[in-house]
């Protein structure tokens, strides 16, 4: 998952609190979302149908899959694995805290309760989760996703849990240690009125989010085997800047498919039936990976940290509350390049 804007929402209320140990640096606020369906992916407490699929969730980690709203904690009571702080640098142990980048507004992976303060999503939980390995206090950054990399390499943020990819550009300027299984997928208007597939796009309009491997990677390449090496149009591809942005095109009829995380993009169609359908087979499913800047110290501590969660029952616990169950993986190994 990976993209938003600024914007003032309608909030239902639900119960919820942030841990005390978690702070929360919002450089930017929850996007205006502008459609029923797009607000049910931002998920950011708005009037309207999506009102209603959100309150099914419940406020303090009730429910399962991923259509729950769970605020509650899951790094709660875990204890810091041994093995991971003796690797952390003598000046981030000192620190006590380490900070994380993610751009909150991918549901089921990275987005605001409907309190509008408390981060949550699969995201959220690990990087939750890689503080307490290493004994941390967590501070999450709210982000554009495509300023994350330039922060990183800023020192602006210790790592980011993201759901990005390994691409040879992105290994160039960071580490990356893979932690679940993500991939791209395409939707469409429910019912799939042009009886569009994931191999006849062809010609056709197909929104993508700014700086995602969807834009990058995957619609090019898609383009160019399907497409123009057959002697047929390219897929016209339309940057916008988030997928609350691209899924409200497509429901308006100005683009005829989004591209975009398929983990996402099935939350949308299960939060607003009769919308969405993804198009199978999908276009790709590659490990995802939290991102370092290049050589950082912390790299072998943060790995060795999420190696510690894969073997815990809290990463299980991660990934069923939020509809990931069947993604998991056993190694966190170090990313390599998916392009």
């Amino acid at each position: 998952m990976e993209t938003n804007r600024t914007g003032r929402r309608n909030v239902f209320r639900t119960a919820g609190a942030v841990a005390a140990a978690m702070q929360v640096n919002r450089h930017l606020s929850i996007p205006i979302v502008t459609t029923a369906l797009a607000l049910a992916l931002a998920a950011c407490g708005a009037t309207g149908t999506a009102e209603n699929a959100a309150a099914k969730g419940t406020a303090q980690g009730g429910g399962s899959g991923a259509s729950a709203e769970h605020t509650d904690d899951i790094s709660a009571r875990v204890k810091p694995d041994a093995k991971a702080v003796k690797l952390l640098p003598a000046a981030v142990k000192a620190r006590g805290t380490i900070s994380v980048a993610m751009e909150l507004a991918y549901p089921p992976t990275s987005f605001m309760a409907s309190d509008n303060k408390t981060p949550i999503g699969f995201n959220p939980d690990m990087a939750r989760l890689i503080a307490a390995k290493l004994g941390l206090k967590l501070q999450i950054n709210n982000v554009k996703f495509d300023t994350i990399i330039t922060g990183l390499e800023a020192n602006r943020y210790d790592f980011t849990a993201t759901t990005m990819g390994a691409t040879k550009d992105r290994l160039k300027v960071l580490d990356m240690v893979d932690y679940v299984n993500s991939g791209t997928g395409v939707s469409v208007p429910y019912g799939n009125p042009q009886k569009l597939g994931t191999h006849t796009l062809c010609g056709h309009r197909v929104a993508v989010t700014s700086g995602s491997t969807a834009e990058l990677q995957w619609l090019p390449q898609l383009s160019k085997q399907d497409c123009t090496s057959k002697g047929k149009p390219a897929i016209k591809s339309v940057t916008l800047p988030s997928v609350n942005d691209a899924l409200t095109q497509l429901v308006s009829k100005r683009i005829d498919a989004v591209m975009y995380d398929f983990i996402s993009l099935g939350w949308a169609a299960e939060q607003q039936p009769k919308t969405f359908d993804v198009l199978k087979p999908l276009v790709a499913t590659k490990p995802a990976t939290v991102g370092l800047k290049k050589d950082s110290p912390l790299t072998p501590a943060v790995k060795a940290a999420i190696q510690s969660i894969i073997d815990d029952p809290k990463y299980t616990q991660a990934l069923g509350r939020w509809g990931l169950k069947d993604l998991g993986i056993k190694t966190a190994a170090m990313g390599v390049p998916q392009d």
